[in-house]
């Protein structure tokens, strides 16, 4: 996966004084999902309540809003734990190569079975390769908005494959823009405004290597 990620670094104008500020840099993201962003701690380069208006916030990330991943504020839960997941697989559709598959070695004879045993067999199989994106909701703190994210995960508690040895890992991702608070320059000469930043999200992932 070549997801290109702005992401948020903390850098020095010079070493041994002044304040930090924020570079943002476009970088290449193979590993999804995002690491956590290590933020300065210094609440000076925090907006103010003044700069948190959802109205005017709304309007500048405009027709970006996506309340299917981002939320303004503490949202439910997002998805099935791992072990519900890991019962749904039996319930998922069965893909279009799956129900191609002919049962038997592969330059011998196929596998005389009926229908019924076939399709029991083809779904123990899928429940053992399906791979699904859990969502679970990410605070990605004060300095983004909205400041709450649905990230994807693949299901990885076991292996996907027989033989053992194959596990879920990204295939595609999606991405999202978001506002970031972003200050430039030292103490009272700091700029600070939001701008608009992209944020990969894992959005299939496939049983693989």
């Amino acid at each position: 996966i070549r997801a290109l990620l702005l992401c948020s670094c903390l850098g020095l104008l010079r070493p041994g004084g002044g304040q930090p500020f924020l570079r943002l840099r476009p970088s290449p993201s193979d590993n999804l999902p995002v690491k956590d962003i290590v933020e300065h701690p210094d609440p000076e380069y925090d907006p103010k309540e003044q700069d948190l208006d959802e109205r005017t916030l709304r309007k500048k990330l405009g027709s970006h809003f996506d309340p299917s991943f981002m939320a303004v504020a503490v949202p439910g839960p997002a998805n099935a734990s791992g072990a519900e997941a890991a019962a749904g697989r039996g319930r998922a559709v069965l893909p279009a190569e799956l129900r191609r598959l002919e049962l038997g070695p592969p330059r011998g004879p196929r596998l005389k079975v009926g229908k019924k045993a076939r399709r029991k067999v083809l779904q123990w199989l899928w429940a053992y390769t399906y791979c699904p994106v859990l969502y679970t909701w990410k605070d990605l703190g004060v300095r983004f908005w909205p400041r709450y994210i649905k990230e994807g995960n693949c299901f990885a508690e076991k292996s996907c494959s027989l033989p053992e040895g194959m596990f879920c890992k990204p295939v595609k991702s999606v991405t999202k823009t978001f506002l970031r608070w972003h200050c430039q320059g030292w103490s009272s000469q700091k700029y600070c405004t939001w701008i608009p930043v992209q944020y990969p999200l894992i959005s299939e992932c496939k049983c693989s290597c």
